[in-house]
Parts: C-alpha cells; sequence; structure tokens
C-alpha cells in the first residue's frame, strides 16, 4: 500500500513538473518584479507568500492541463515520450482532477487574502492557462497565449497591491509576454522535426530559418519596452545593470542557438531564468539603495 501512495506521488510530481522548477522561476521573478514596483520595494509578506505559492499552483495546473491536451501525441515526440500520461502512469481523468483541485486552491488563496479586482482579474488568468494547450492544434502561434497567461500574475500583483492598473503594468506585463514567445520558441526549435512529422503547430515551426532574427527581434524588444518603463519610474543605475545583464544573456543565447542543436536550443531556453532573475535582482537593489 504505502508502496503503490509512493508511486503515485511520484506520477503526480512528475505531472506537475514539480521535479522541473524551470517553469516555476520563470513565471516567478517577473511576479516578483511587479511586486516589488507595485510596492515602491515593500511587498508585504502576505502577498509574497500569496503570489508565490500561486505561481507554484498555477504552472503546476497548466502542466497538468497541457499533458491532457497532448496525451495522444506526447508518445509521439522524443522529448515527452515518457510523461505520466503518454505512458499510462497517469488517467485522463486524473489528470483533469488534478487540474481543477490545482486551480481552486489557487483561487481561494486569491478570494481569501486580496480584493475584488484581483479575484475578477484571477478568473482571466484560469481560462488563459486552459486554453493555452489546446491552440497548438489550430494555430501556429500557440506562444502568444502561453505569453499572455505567463505573464499575467503581472497586472494581478499591481491590482492585488495598489488596486490599479498603471501604464507601467501595461509595460511589463507587454514584455513578458514577448519574451515568453521569444523563449518558448526556442523550447519550440528542440521539438521541430518532431513537430513537423506529427502536425503540430509552433512559432517554431511558422518562423523556419528566421527563427533566431525574429527571436532576435523580440528581445530588443523585450530589452526597449523595459528601459521605456525604467525611465518612467526614474530607475537607477541598479536596474539598468540588471537589464544589461539580461541583454548579455540574450546574446549569449542567439550563440547558443547559432546551429539550432537540439540541446543548444534547450540551453538557451534554460538560460531566461537566470535573465529574469538579472532583472529582479536590479529592481530589488534599486529600492534597497
Amino acid at each position: 500500500m504505502l508502496r503503490c501512495l509512493t508511486t503515485k506521488a511520484h506520477t503526480y510530481v512528475r505531472l506537475t513538473r514539480l521535479d522541473r522548477p524551470i517553469g516555476t522561476l520563470l513565471l516567478l521573478w517577473p511576479t516578483l518584479w511587479a511586486l516589488w514596483i507595485a510596492s515602491e520595494g515593500v511587498p508585504t509578506p502576505q502577498l509574497l507568500i500569496i503570489f508565490t505559492l500561486g505561481v507554484l499552483l498555477t504552472r503546476s495546473a497548466g502542466c497538468v492541463i497541457n499533458d491532457y491536451a497532448d496525451r495522444r501525441i506526447d508518445g509521439h515526440v522524443k522529448r515527452t515520450a515518457t510523461r505520466p500520461l503518454a505512458t499510462g502512469e497517469a488517467t485522463a481523468k486524473e489528470a483533469i482532477v488534478l487540474f481543477v483541485v490545482l486551480m481552486l486552491i489557487a483561487f481561494v488563496l486569491v478570494v481569501l487574502f486580496t480584493n475584488t479586482f484581483t479575484i475578477l482579474m484571477s478568473l482571466i488568468g484560469v481560462a488563459l492557462a486552459f486554453c493555452y494547450p489546446f491552440m497548438k492544434r489550430y494555430t501556429y502561434y500557440p506562444q502568444l497565449v502561453l505569453g499572455a497567461a505567463f505573464g499575467w500574475a503581472i497586472p494581478m500583483a499591481f491590482t492585488a497591491a495598489t488596486d490599479a492598473l498603471p501604464l507601467v503594468a501595461w509595460l511589463l506585463y507587454l514584455a513578458k509576454l514577448i519574451w515568453t514567445v521569444a523563449y518558448d520558441t526556442q523550447y519550440a526549435m528542440v521539438d521541430r522535426d518532431d513537430d513537423l512529422k506529427i502536425g503540430v503547430k509552433s512559432t517554431a515551426v511558422r518562423f523556419g530559418q528566421a527563427d533566431r532574427l525574429i527571436i532576435g527581434m523580440m528581445q530588443v524588444t523585450v530589452i526597449l519596452l523595459m528601459i521605456w518603463m525604467g525611465s518612467l519610474l526614474n530607475m537607477s543605475g541598479w536596474y539598468y545593470t540588471g537589464l544589461a545583464v539580461a541583454a548579455g544573456c540574450f546574446i549569449y543565447q542567439q550563440l547558443l542557438t547559432w546551429d539550432r542543436s537540439r540541446d543548444g536550443c534547450f540551453k538557451a531556453f534554460l538560460n531566461n531564468h537566470l535573465a529574469e532573475l538579472a532583472v529582479l535582482v536590479g529592481i530589488v537593489l534599486h529600492y534597497a539603495a
């Protein structure tokens, strides 16, 4: 009995990607950007806990619903062939129940500890998280929906901290959306050969040999948007130093993807969390100075 429970727990850990925290970090750092800025450098412990747990829960739920949507195709893709739904270790019913439970817990946190504006915003976040995995059947730009979902914690952080949505909130959100499209295109480049065989759509498939150029253009746009936001807030040199480190990471990623190898594209994708962290450190140091 104990062994069976342990095995099932391990299956759920893999299904929610708790054993692979990169997605959580890519969501968490920009959320903390927003909390720090909205709170002018002094976010409350309550909001920090709520949004950190919320990021963990919603990212886990997103992974579950993604695997549910891809359960019949993951077995045909080298990178995803061993996922629990593809191998039969977990059932479609289990995945739906787990998704609902995780999202309900996240929603309860918002309802109990934030305001009405943030509660209404969270409903949009749930819809975006649910819709994304199915978009790759209908459009070559599912990464846009992912970007909209991944960045939604940013305006929610502003509404939770200030009950308002200033221009800087939307600049941050747009920067995160574009950044997500860029790094998820790098991620999709890893699977492009398999996706072409089975007919799965992605920006990596659509962009083709222009992928690195378009990613580079998106990365430049992100930096420009972040500079604009910094100028509106009169950010100090600490912030721009963090932004310069992020720009350096973007250049490094271009080098990693030069030959479009699976390994290089995946390393470039992983590097984005360090770039986001550098921006966060710059923001924190700006307000601490």
